[in-house]
C-alpha cells in the first residue's frame, strides 16, 4: 500500500495535516501487552493463563500459534529498554501478568514474578521514561476461570488482593496505574462471541463477566487510593463509534452504544447501568448478579480515562429476511458479542483498510474525543492504544511502513483537533511498541513501530518509528 506524503499543513479534509504543535505537558509514547510480548511462559514460577489454554487449544489461534515465546522480552528486557529510550518515548504502557505474580490467581506472591516488573520499572525511570502500569490485559489465572473466571464474583475481589501485592510492591515508583484494559473484550469477546479467551458463547455468561470485571475495577481503585495514594489512577476502553447506516442515531445505534460504550462508562462514570441497556438484554438475563452496594462500589473517580480507538461501526436495524451482515470488526467464531441485538446487523464500511480489516477514519477519534469530553466535563483524557496493523517486509535493515506512518499522521492530526477545541487530552500512547502475538490472529498481523523477526527476534525501528521518534523531539507532527 503506497500513500501519497502530501506537504500540507493545516486543516486538509484527509486529516494529512503537519506542523502542528503539541503543548508543553503533552506525553507521546508507546504501549504493550504482557501476554503478547513476554514470552517465558513457564519461568520463574508463572503460572498458566486463560490465553495461554485459549492458544494451546486447536483451531483457535491463527497457524496455532501461541504466547509460549513472543517476543522474548522477559529474556530482553535491558535491550528493549535501551530501544525506547533510543525513540525517545516519554512514556511506556506495559500490562502485568497475573498469574507471574500469583500463578493460582490467588495465595503467596511469587517473588520472582514481582522482581521482572520491578526491573522493568526502574529501567524505566532511569531511561527517563514514565511508567504506566496496566494491571489487567486478558491474562486471567487459569485456576480463576476453572472456578468460573470473570463470571464468578469471587475473581473481583482476587483481582483486589492481587492489585494490593502489586501496589505494594510498585507503589513508590508507579506514578500512574491502569485497573483494566479493555473490558468490553473479556467480557464480550471471551465470553460471549467465544473469539477471545477464554472461549465462551453464552450471552448471559458475558453480562454478567461484565458486571463482575466493572466490579473488579472499582475494588482496585479502592486498594490503589489506599496503597498507592499519591499515583494518578484509571481505566482504559475500548470506544465503538457507532454509525448509523443513514449517517443518523437510529435505534440500532443506541443499542450498540448501550452494549459497547456505556456498559462500563455509565457505572464507572456515572453511577449504576443505563435503563435501556438492562431493558434491551432483559431477555438474556435478570441481572440478579448485581448487589445492593455494587454501584458504589464501581463508580469510583478516577484521575483519567483511558481511550483507546482503531475504527468506526455502522449498524443497521436487521429486517429479518436478507443474509445478516456482521462485520462487526471482530473475528468471526459463531457467537455473538452482542447479548440481546441480534435485530442488529453491523455493515461493511467503506475503505480503505487496515491489515485486519478495519476501515481508516480519523475523523472517528476526532468525534470519540469530543464527545467524551462533552459527556464526562472535567475528567481528562488519554489516548491509550491507537494503532495499526499492515503487512509490513523488512528489506536490508529497513521497513518502509508508508501506510503506517500515514495512519499515525491522520490520527494524531485529528488528536490535535480534538485539543484545539477544548478537549483535555494529556497524552498519545502508540499501539504497538513492537510486533507481537496478535490474539487470535498469532503472529499473522504486525502492528508495531518496531518490526521483529521470529525467528532471530532482531528488532529493527520501522519508518513509523523513526517518524514518531521525530515527532516526540518537536513535539510537532513533521512535515
Amino acid at each position: 500500500m503506497t500513500i501519497q506524503m502530501q506537504a500540507h499543513t493545516r486543516d486538509s479534509p484527509d486529516y494529512r495535516d503537519a506542523g502542528l504543535d503539541f503543548p508543553a505537558g503533552f506525553v507521546i509514547g508507546a504501549a504493550t501487552a504482557a501476554y503478547q510480548i513476554e514470552g517465558a511462559a513457564t519461568a520463574d514460577g508463572r503460572g498458566p493463563s486463560i490465553w495461554d489454554t485459549f492458544s494451546a487449544t486447536p483451531g483457535r489461534v491463527v497457524d496455532g500459534d501461541t504466547g509460549d515465546v513472543a517476543v522474548d522480552h522477559y529474556n530482553r528486557l535491558e535491550p528493549d529498554l535501551d530501544l525506547m529510550a533510543q525513540l525517545g518515548i516519554e512514556a511506556y504502557r506495559f500490562s502485568i501478568s497475573w498469574p507471574r505474580i500469583q500463578p493460582t490467581g490467588s495465595g503467596p506472591v511469587n517473588v520472582a514474578g514481582l522482581a521482572f516488573y520491578g526491573r522493568l520499572v526502574d529501567g524505566l525511570i532511569a531511561r527517563g521514561i514514565r511508567p504506566i502500569a496496566t494491571l489487567y490485559h486478558w491474562d486471567l489465572p487459569q485456576a480463576l476461570e476453572d472456578a468460573g473466571g470473570w463470571t464468578n464474583r469471587e475473581t473481583a475481589y482476587r483481582f483486589a488482593e492481587y492489585t494490593r501485592h502489586v501496589a505494594r510492591a510498585l507503589g513508590d515508583r508507579v506514578p500512574v496505574w491502569t485497573t483494566l484494559n479493555e473490558p468490553w473484550c473479556s467480557a464480550f469477546l471471551g465470553y460471549g462471541s467465544g473469539a477471545h479467551a477464554p472461549g465462551r458463547t453464552d450471552g448471559a455468561a458475558a453480562l454478567q463477566a461484565m458486571h463482575h470485571l466493572n466490579l473488579a475495577h472499582g475494588l482496585a481503585v479502592q486498594v490503589l487510593r489506599e496503597v498507592a495514594p499519591h499515583a494518578q489512577v484509571s481505566v482504559t476502553l475500548n470506544f465503538h463509534v457507532v454509525r448509523g447506516a443513514d449517517g443518523q442515531r437510529s435505534e440500532a445505534v443506541r443499542r450498540i452504544d448501550a452494549l459497547a460504550n456505556r456498559s462500563f462508562t455509565h457505572p464507572m462514570l456515572v453511577g449504576g447501568y443505563p435503563a435501556d441497556l438492562i431493558d434491551d438484554t432483559a431477555q438474556v438475563t435478570d441481572w440478579l448478579f448485581v448487589r445492593p452496594g455494587d454501584a458504589e462500589i464501581i463508580h469510583q473517580p478516577i484521575d483519567f480515562l483511558g481511550v483507546n480507538y482503531y475504527s468506526t461501526t455502522r449498524v443497521r436495524m436487521w429486517d429479518g429476511s436478507a443474509p445478516r451482515e456482521r462485520a462487526d470488526g471482530h473475528k468471526d467464531v459463531g457467537g455473538s458479542a452482542w447479548p440481546g441485538s441480534d435485530i442488529v446487523e453491523f455493515l461493511t464500511q467503506d475503505g480503505p483498510y487496515t491489515a485486519m480489516g478495519w476501515n481508516i477514519a480519523p475523523d472517528g477519534l476526532e468525534e470519540l474525543l469530543l464527545r467524551l469530553s462533552r459527556e464526562h466535563p472535567g475528567l481528562p483524557l488519554v489516548i491509550t492504544e491507537n494503532g495499526a496493523a499492515f503487512d509490513d517486509e523488512r528489506i536490508g535493515d529497513r521497513v518502509h511502513d508508508d501506510a503506517r506512518l500515514d495512519y499515525l499522521r491522520r490520527h494524531f492530526t485529528a488528536a490535535h483537533r480534538a485539543l484545539q477545541q477544548g478537549v483535555d487530552l494529556r497524552g498519545y500512547l502508540v499501539w504497538s511498541l513492537f510486533d507481537n502475538f496478535e490474539w487470535g490472529y498469532g503472529y499473522s498481523k504486525r502492528f508495531g513501530i518496531v518490526h521483529v523477526d521470529y525467528d532471530t527476534q532482531e528488532r529493527t525501528v520501522k519508518d513509523s518509528g523513526r517518524w514518531l521518534s521525530r515527532l516526540i523531539e518537536e513535539h510537532r507532527i513533521p512535515e
